[in-house]
């Protein structure tokens, strides 16, 4: 009986951060003094956790343990296909899911907070389709609140002031604007920004403090990008691919034992407590591909050599030129990169003392018409409430885009003082006390991340957003940003991980033969019979286009 042919192949799973690629010369890769170990896939994750000191024989590797990484090699294990290795930088899974201690609570011991992400988004409604991250935080009893949207007191630079009243004005633009998303789709016209879509739908916050802030908080607190920058036809897309297919629901994630508790729980299905395939702490040098595979070549002096590598960097390490291919990537595939856009989205948290909490902790939210600049420290999330983290004292306002860069590239200080600026416009000078703990992470700065999701921006097509998915010969992308549907949303990320893991599979087993599509030259618009697997579509075109016709 013939051996089956997928017998042969072992794994490498290599999830890699852009820090810790070095730019070397841009000659071919050469080794000749060097024998790499032999692996079947890799992986290259967007943040690099692990440390390899040196190869076992006939073990495969993967770098990077985030969402789409630790999916990815689920799938192939799954498949049986078990001979990997995972290499991180960091020293955790979980990617852009990260936590931190912060501030304290009486006992002395510190509270958790998120960095990332926070939400489940869209989380189901039975019997239907479930979000599969929904699905694994029941699975792991993640702690979680639902986020109540109407639990909002609205504010100026006078005080309180009901300005609640626009957000439901933005919101029945907001069904002109998915309609008209939809005559985009079906007639195969021009996409435009959102802010046209807005514009056109009837909603002109021109120069409205308070409409700009109810704005602010209906788009850009999901996006993190303004509407100039947007896509209209695949806002709209994206929105109803989540929250049509499965709920409006959104439920904010605060476990004590972290978010990424799911993400661990899921990696421990396949690897063993203290599993030697999963390796600390790694810093890769070069990525070198041909028609035979892929090498990777590690600043440690290590290499492997994979049968097919797949690449998880986040979309603001793939813009950022810290990665060596070798060749480089075909200008198809480079022009896919850089054509989509790395929100940013930056949360500031505070402590006060708790029995100095000035604020009314039955508010989920707090949001704040500046009186000259759109998006400065619109949103506050009081954490001191029902269902967080009562009694602590913790309030947080988050930023994103151009103010992210701002306050990341300043000192904590001046903004620790422009926030409290902030919030004693809202609430008195003499009501707001100075803070016990302040911090926030720079996630624009991180060479593992330079980001935190991504968006499409005006014009953005299907053959376009499928330039950046498509393999380039053995090497192969999946992460929130190859994800057609889901870009920025972390289900997005387990999407595209379990489907590129399986595409892999299939590939080392032959039962899949076809690689992915790229399309060169590229058309203006998306034809409707675009909207397909081919592309990355990957659910019925009428669930994400449900309500814009």
């Amino acid at each position: 009986m013939q051996t089956p042919k997928f017998a042969f192949h072992k794994l490498l799973v290599l999830l890699v951060s852009s820090q810790y690629f070095r730019q070397t010369s841009t000659a071919p890769l050469q080794l000749p003094n060097k024998v790499c170990q032999k692996a079947g896939v890799a992986i290259l994750l967007v943040d690099p956790y692990f440390l390899l000191k040196q190869f076992d024989p006939g073990l495969a590797i993967a770098c990077g343990a985030g969402v789409a990484g630790i999916t990815t090699a689920q799938a192939l294990s799954n498949a049986s296909l078990t001979d990997f290795v995972i290499l991180e930088y960091l020293p955790r899974v979980g990617g852009r899911v990260a936590h931190t201690d912060f501030g304290r609570k009486p006992d002395g011991s510190p509270h958790l907070v998120e960095l990332g992400a926070n939400w489940v988004q869209g989380l189901g409604t039975p019997p239907g389709p479930e979000n599969p991250i929904w699905t694994l935080a029941k699975k792991y009893q993640l702690a979680n609140t639902y986020s109540d949207y109407d639990s909002i007191a609205t504010f100026n630079e006078t005080g309180a002031v009901d300005f609640t009243g626009l957000l439901d004005e933005y919101e029945d633009a907001f069904t002109t604007f998915g309609q008209d998303a939809g005559y985009i789709l079906t007639d195969n016209l021009q996409d435009r920004t959102a802010r046209s879509g807005l514009s056109l739908a009837g909603w002109k916050p021109e120069k409205d403090p308070a409409a700009q802030a109810a704005e602010w908080w209906s788009y850009d607190f999901e996006y993190a990008t303004p509407p100039e920058q947007a896509s209209h036809e695949f806002t709209a897309i994206n929105y109803n691919s989540t929250f049509n297919q499965w709920s409006n629901e959104n439920n904010f994630v605060l476990d004590p034992r972290g978010f990424d508790t799911f993400i661990k729980g899921e990696a421990a299905t396949f690897l063993k407590d203290q599993d030697p395939r999963l390796r600390l702490n790694t810093i890769v040098a070069n990525i070198s591909y041909d028609t035979s595979g892929v090498t990777i070549e590690n600043e440690d002096g290590s290499c492997v050599r994979a049968d097919y590598a797949v690449c998880t960097f986040s979309l603001g390490v793939l813009q950022s030129d810290t990665i060596t291919f070798k060749p480089e990537l075909p200008d198809w595939k480079q022009t896919g990169i850089e054509t989509f856009t790395m929100g940013t989205y930056t949360k500031i948290f505070l402590q006060f003392p708790p029995d100095q909490v000035f604020w009314n902790t039955s508010y989920q939210f707090l949001l704040y018409a500046d009186p000259t600049e759109r998006g400065y420290y619109p949103i506050f999330q009081s954490l001191d409430g029902e269902g967080f983290l009562p009694g602590s004292g913790i309030i947080f306002v988050t930023v994103v885009s151009s103010q992210s860069y701002v306050v990341e590239s300043q000192d904590d200080q001046i903004t620790k003082d422009q926030v409290l600026a902030v919030l004693r416009n809202m609430f008195g000078p003499e009501n707001v006390p100075e803070p016990i703990a302040f911090m926030y992470p720079r996630w624009s700065l991180e060479p593992w991340a330079y980001g935190s999701y991504s968006n499409w921006p005006p014009g953005t097509t299907l053959e376009m957003h499928q330039n950046l998915r498509a393999n380039v010969g053995r090497l192969y992308f999946a992460g929130e940003a190859t994800s057609a549907q889901y870009f920025g949303f972390l289900h997005g990320a387990w999407v595209e991980g379990k489907t590129i893991g399986d595409k892999i599979a299939g590939l080392i087993k032959g039962t899949i033969q076809t690689e992915e599509v790229h399309y060169d030259p590229l058309h203006g618009t998306t034809f409707v019979d675009e909207y397909d697997s081919t592309n990355g579509f990957i659910l019925e075109s009428t669930f994400a286009t449900y309500g814009l016709k």
